[in-house]
């Protein structure tokens, strides 16, 4: 019984390791952080622009 258990697990982790690549995580990681950084910046320009209209009003 315990052997069984064994094969179950293994087989199990044999089938994650070769569905969930390392690669396409960290390309999402990638990715993900590429979208947050434009989005960002994006975001700084935007008060940059709006804080200089605010002392041109002046």
């Amino acid at each position: 019984m315990n052997s069984r258990k064994s094969i179950i697990l293994a087989s199990a982790a044999l089938i994650l390791m070769t569905s969930l690549s390392s690669c396409e995580l960290v390309t999402g990681i990638f990715k993900g952080g590429m979208y947050f950084g434009i989005a960002l910046v994006v975001i700084v320009i935007a008060l940059i622009i709006w804080l200089v209209s605010r002392i041109g009003k002046r």
